[in-house]
């Protein structure tokens, strides 16, 4: 019986979403901060739900990476947006599928719903309500990939 690598999506205290992937006994583990990242987004006018998804996925990337490190990584998730992507201020992501390097990960903890996301508050009659499905395929370059390699050797 193969075991699958297991990818963890949760939100810890309502102030950091975690990305944990385990592979038999090892695991790895990262947290998406959200009040830092937040702020930050505000005092520089970006887009945060934009800005969170790009995060996410550079974070489940890391997260593997440092565990079974990979050339290429497949994500594909549904979004549901109160707005449209510059404006929104809540999101629900629904995990499908990740794949790293042709091996499939079980996915606990699929969907992750944020809300507030935007300090100011747009008219409610003004949203336009959106969801799509994202399929993100993202190569590691193969000097990251060397280090990350190396880390693991250790």
């Amino acid at each position: 019986m193969a075991v699958s690598p297991v990818l963890v999506i949760k939100i810890v205290d309502d102030s950091s979403v975690g990305v944990r992937a385990r592979w038999r006994d090892e695991y790895v583990e990262h947290h998406i901060v959200l009040n830092s990242v937040l702020a930050y987004w505000w005092a520089n006018d970006l887009p945060p739900v934009k800005k969170f998804l790009e995060l996410f996925e550079s974070v489940i990337k890391r997260t593997i990476n440092e565990l079974t490190p990979h050339k290429t990584l497949r994500l594909k998730y549904d979004v549901k947006m109160d707005d449209a992507l510059d404006k929104a201020s809540e999101i629900e992501i629904n995990l499908i599928e990740v794949e790293a390097d042709d091996i499939g990960f079980k996915i606990e903890g699929k969907t992750l719903v944020l809300k507030g996301l935007r300090k100011s508050v747009v008219d409610e009659e003004e949203k336009k309500p959106f969801s799509t499905t994202y399929v993100r395929v993202m190569e590691t370059p193969d000097i990251v990939l060397k280090k990350y390699r190396e880390m693991k050797d250790k």
